[in-house]
């Protein structure tokens, strides 16, 4: 792929806003791309290769190996597979999932780390993705003692419908519904069944609406 093409797939990244063009064009003689169709496996190591990863278009879940449940979901423009970077043995532990047909790049972990080391903005800005990753396993466990699930499972739709919904002619917000009811029990530490139980309670109080296509927050 052409080096100006991979520029135009990064420059909306803003892990890389504060480099110049001539270290993005370095970033982007040794980047890969490739397409992945929904429901496709993408691989976070290439043989004993490491890699992170950057989503240009479209949604990928990590999950966990051992127990299948969901980690985290990653929307587009930002990055996963960062975890390498840091805790290679963890980094083993996931694999990550196309929840739409997406777009994504990718680079060495190894090299990766040799650009961190040269560019502080590009270190302080993966340091601060993975401070982020942190905060939701803490947040995970905090929900887990002082909250229910019915909580737990509600404040879940609310934070995913915020991060991946658009504002529709009606007012509601409104997100593709990405993930299955054992997904959502998976990042709630909840049942698949009280998952379903719950959302067809919020839908007959008429707070939500869904379907296998979207899930909708009505508006009030």
């Amino acid at each position: 792929m052409k080096t100006l093409t991979k520029y135009w797939f990064l420059e909306e990244f803003n892990l890389f806003k504060k480099l110049g063009i001539a270290t993005m064009m370095l970033i982007c003689k040794v980047l890969e791309m490739e397409n992945i169709d929904k429901g496709s496996i993408i691989n976070l190591q290439n043989s004993d290769k490491k890699n992170v990863f950057f989503l240009k278009k479209g949604s990928v879940k990590i999950v966990d190996k051992s127990t299948h449940t969901v980690k985290y979901v990653v929307k587009r423009g930002n990055i996963f597979g960062e975890l390498a970077l840091y805790d290679e043995k963890m980094a083993l532990e996931e694999v990550a999932y196309a929840l739409e047909d997406c777009i994504i790049c990718y680079i060495e972990a190894d090299q990766m780390e040799e650009l961190m080391q040269r560019h502080k903005s590009l270190k302080n800005g993966v340091l601060k993705i993975y401070g982020r990753r942190i905060k939701r396993l803490e947040r995970k466990l905090h929900d887990l003692v002082y909250k229910d699930s019915t909580v737990r499972i509600k404040e879940f739709i609310a934070d995913y419908l915020k991060q991946f919904g658009e504002i529709d002619e009606q007012g509601n917000l409104v997100a593709k519904n990405l993930l299955t009811h054992k997904d959502i029990a998976g990042l709630t530490s909840t049942s698949r069944q009280t998952v379903s139980n719950i959302l067809s309670s919020m839908r007959k109080d008429g707070e939500i609406e869904y379907d296998t296509k979207f899930i909708t927050r009505l508006k009030e």
